[in-house]
Order: C-alpha cells, then sequence, then structure tokens
C-alpha cells in the first residue's frame, strides 16, 4: 500500500501524516517542492524535529540553495524511496501539495531534463517573457521590468512541462489518494493567519540571513514568502505590502492547486473537522481499511 496525503497550503496535511504513520509503521515522502531545500524552513511551514515525533522523513532538506531540483529529479528519487520504504516492510506515505511531483512520480510520465541556460532568453524582450509565462501560470504576479526573476520563473516553468507522455498509467496498483479540503473562507483564513505566526516566528529574519548568503539562489528567489520579502529588503516594496502580498500569493496558489488536483488526480476528499482532528483522522482509517479490502 502507498498512501498520498495532499490538499491546499496551510489545510493540515502534515498532522494526518504523521498519525497515519504511527497506525500504519509508515515512513513519509515529503511532495513539497519547496522543503526538499534546506533553510527553507519557517517560509514553507516545514515540519520541525518535534512534530514529526521520530518518523523517518525522506526529500526532506536534501538540496542547498545553490542547487536546482526538478519533477525529474524527484520522479526518481521518489521511486527510489518507494522501493526501500516497501522493502522493509512499512508504508509509503507522500505527503505535500505539489500536485505535479506526485503525478510524475506515480504515473508511467517519461520525463526528460537539460538545463536551460540564462542566455538563450537573450534574444526574448521582458514583454515576451512575460506573456509565456502568463501562459503558464495566469495568476502569477511579477514586475516585468525585473528581468532577472522573469528568467528565473521562465526556466523552472519550463523545466516543470517536460513531460512527454500524454495518457500516462498509475505505475503502481495499491495506491490510496486521500485529499484534505475545507471551505474557502475557512481556508483563507488559516493561510492568513499562518502567514502572521511566520512573521512572528522569525520569517523576515530567516529571509534576510538566506538572501544576503544566496542572492542568486533560484529556489529562493522563487519560493511563496521569500521572494516577497526580498522585494522589500531591495526596497522594491513596503513592509505591509509584502506582507500582504504573501498571504495573496498564498491564496492564489491554493486555488490553482485545487484546480490541479480537481482535474490530474484521483483524489477522495476529506472536509477536515479542525474543533476534532480526531475525528477526521478516523474517517481517513475507515476509508483506508475499505480501499485495502478492495485491493
Amino acid at each position: 500500500m502507498i498512501i498520498v496525503i495532499t490538499g491546499p497550503t496551510g489545510v493540515g496535511k502534515t498532522k494526518l501524516s504523521i498519525e497515519l504513520a504511527k497506525i500504519y509503521n509508515g515512513e513519509i515522502i515529503n511532495a513539497d517542492s519547496m522543503q526538499v531545500y534546506k533553510e527553507l524552513d519557517i517560509g514553507t511551514a516545514k515540519a520541525t524535529l518535534k512534530e514529526r515525533e521520530g518518523i523517518p522523513h525522506y526529500l526532506l532538506d536534501i538540496k542547498s540553495l545553490t542547487e536546482d531540483y526538478n519533477i525529474y529529479n524527484y520522479q526518481l528519487d521518489c521511486r527510489s524511496k518507494i522501493t526501500e520504504i516497501k522493502n522493509k516492510n512499512k508504508i509509503p506515505i507522500i505527503v505535500g501539495g505539489t500536485g505535479l511531483y506526485i503525478k510524475g512520480a506515480l504515473y508511467d510520465y517519461q520525463l526528460s531534463y537539460e538545463e536551460t541556460k540564462d542566455e538563450e532568453f537573450n534574444d526574448l524582450s521582458n514583454d515576451e517573457i512575460y506573456e509565456e509565462l502568463i501562459a503558464y501560470d495566469p495568476d502569477l504576479n511579477i514586475d516585468k521590468n525585473n528581468r532577472r526573476r522573469l528568467v528565473r520563473y521562465l526556466n523552472k516553468k519550463r523545466k516543470e512541462t517536460l513531460i512527454t507522455k500524454t495518457k500516462p498509467e498509475l505505475l503502481y496498483n495499491d495506491v490510496i489518494f486521500i485529499g484534505l479540503t475545507t471551505d474557502t473562507e475557512k481556508l483563507y483564513s488559516i493561510i492568513d493567519k499562518r502567514v502572521d505566526k511566520m512573521i512572528l516566528d522569525g520569517l523576515v529574519d530567516e529571509v534576510k540571513a538566506l538572501h544576503k548568503k544566496y542572492p542568486e539562489s533560484r529556489a529562493l528567489n522563487t519560493a511563496i514568502g521569500y521572494k516577497e520579502l526580498i522585494d522589500f529588503f531591495e526596497d522594491q516594496s513596503t513592509f505591509n505590502n509584502s506582507i500582504d502580498l504573501i498571504k495573496k500569493n498564498s491564496r492564489n496558489y491554493a486555488k490553482r492547486q485545487y484546480t490541479f488536483f480537481n482535474n490530474q488526480l484521483n483524489l477522495h476528499w476529506f472536509n477536515v473537522n479542525y474543533e476534532n482532528f480526531q475525528e477526521t483522522i478516523n474517517e481517513v482509517i475507515n476509508y483506508i481499511e475499505e480501499k485495502q479490502k478492495e485491493q
């Protein structure tokens, strides 16, 4: 059995994954494209060592901010970890909100990877780069005059779409897909409060130190919660506007996640009971038991 837990940002995936890992003797594989990077801690809501409760976590903190990582790398790494965990007679639990990573790992996509060098964008104007970016992501909020960031974004988007198989099939016959959700108003409130908590927990100092240490990091300059504060440090935005933009971008990201999940993954959705999370855990367990009987 392979358990997948996904859903929009802030919905409660980490908490559920820990509980299921304890119940099913599972080990967790991260499926968040930013949590693969070391030092991106507060802004990515990465589970602390205390929160992990001794459960092994994989593909977490595996890359420096000076390195690149993409769906091609994740496909190889995730499949390897699935095999490794199963060989120990344990249950792989894939947890995260990067739907493309989940689908790329579990379906028989044929991926290729070729680095696009920044100089290959020299013949494109800022407007041309921007228009291509909007085609990838209509909700993108980016300054058309910031060419360095435009190039970084486009490079990343191009690499994320290197999928050559149009009708992929599920590689594993024992996958159970679980989606966590809540109503929009509740989710947006959770997102806003989480950003406020990140600020209290030291996000500004984290971003300031990392920007000084890794000013050219592609991951750092594209991650929500980091890029907005970098604009503040570079006097392109006020502090309050940057915080508001983190919240707005996080909400927009949640919208895009729902679009992907609903169109690309066969999820069974669970409406999270935040007043009694154990009830949600019990509902998920009952569903897993039913699916196991079918398999």
